[in-house]
């Protein structure tokens, strides 16, 4: 195995994993890394880069509540089966008093963040994002990361104002970070065939990066295992790294695996196999979701590949506790939310349910040291016996 070195750069941490680049693997070595690398050795690798970061051994969660706002959306997306129409029996656009009492019990629950995202609303206006983030923070002390890029895209279109006004006025009205949903893959080959109503891969990196221009962090995702090409995946981490480069504002990276469930990906795709049509040579090709062992090979390239950012989420929410614990020794410090909500997995059919003492008690199992953490990953408190 290949040498791993910690350096820093400009303060940031960065490490060596291979002999023959002076600071980072390049894309064509990681694609080779993801399609033959053994998986052991490509789980050691990650493991031992993710000491390096983090020698202390604590993985840190957060305890907070994911609202959806409205399922109502244009944007359709193909692997999503959380979006409704306006029309539909059970389109909704939470309610305030609703909003308030959820927000309530996150609190008395001993949470400190509200992740805040919904559909593309054809009839909620800027005024109304502004309304809803004041009315929070005139109620509650509570960090509102919300609203992903395509969100903000579409309130800046519907209004005619640039990104970077439209993100200075929810940033005034209580706006405190941005998530890194509606990324999936970087790859605008791969989100013309998974979502062609939603923004390009340009339009997520310049959301992100006038966000970072105005102090504000974010986190990154990907959602891989649906129709991408190894290729695809590389041109996502890629992208993830140059714009951490320039900026420095991405607090974690979140990769999580495609649940088909009942989307309309899966549907189609059934379909074609049905008729005994070559799904492999059809654009709606996904078999299945990615297996634990890709999840974890992603996981772990990723760890590998993104030098430049400290912290690697693992998601219990889409593979399971299990899978999550194994995740911490490929690469992951992080354990995620608590997720006292969570509508939009769970509209696949995929729910797995978790409280804040089983994930101490997860991550204490696997050997680490449980602590709970606010958005900027600091530290709130060590669990190093007991809750």
């Amino acid at each position: 195995m290949k040498e791993i070195k910690q350096k820093k750069n400009t303060a940031k941490k960065r490490v060596r994993i291979c002999s023959q680049t002076p600071d980072r693997i390049t894309k064509k070595e990681a694609l080779t890394i993801l399609k033959s690398a053994d998986i052991l050795d490509l789980g050691l690798r990650a493991d031992n880069i993710r000491k390096q970061l983090h020698p202390e051994g604590i993985v840190s969660f957060v305890v907070d509540r994911n609202i959806n706002y409205t399922n109502v959306c244009i944007n359709k997306c193909t692997f999503c089966a959380f979006w409704r129409d306006e029309a539909d029996p059970d389109a909704y656009v939470l309610d305030r008093d609703t909003l308030f009492e959820k927000i309530e019990e996150t609190l008395d629950l001993g949470g400190t963040q509200i992740l805040i995202q919904g559909g593309l609303h054809p009839h909620l206006d800027i005024d109304w994002y502004v309304g809803l983030l004041q009315s929070i923070k005139e109620r509650f002390k509570i960090n509102i990361h919300g609203f992903s890029p395509p969100e903000i895209c579409y309130i800046a279109d519907s209004t005619g104002l640039t990104i970077r006004e439209t993100l200075q006025i929810l940033r005034e009205a209580g706006l405190d970070s941005v998530p890194g949903g509606g990324a999936e893959i970087l790859s605008d080959r791969v989100r013309e065939i998974l979502s062609p109503r939603k923004i390009q891969s340009s339009r997520w990196i310049d959301v992100m990066e006038t966000a970072h221009r105005l102090g504000m962090r974010t986190t990154a995702t990907m959602m891989f295992g649906s129709i991408e090409q190894p290729e695809d995946i590389i041109t996502h981490l890629d992208a993830i790294r140059e714009l951490q480069d320039r900026t420095g504002g991405f607090t974690a990276f979140i990769p999580w695996s495609f649940q088909a469930g009942n989307t309309e990906l899966a549907t189609k795709s059934k379909a074609q196999r049905a008729k005994g049509e070559n799904v492999q040579s059809s654009k709606f090709k996904v078999q299945s979701s990615a297996t634990a062992v890709e999840y974890l090979k992603v996981l772990a390239l990723s760890r590998i590949y993104l030098d430049n950012i400290n912290n690697i989420q693992a998601s219990w929410v889409t593979q399971g506790l299990k899978l999550a614990q194994v995740a911490l020794r490929f690469g992951a410090n992080d354990f995620g939310s608590t997720m006292i909500e969570e509508n939009v997995v769970a509209s696949t059919g995929v729910s797995f349910k978790t409280s804040k003492r089983e994930i101490i008690n997860a991550i204490r199992a696997a050997g680490f040291i449980p602590a709970q953490r606010d958005t900027c990953y600091n530290i709130l408190k060590k669990y190093e016996e007991g809750i």
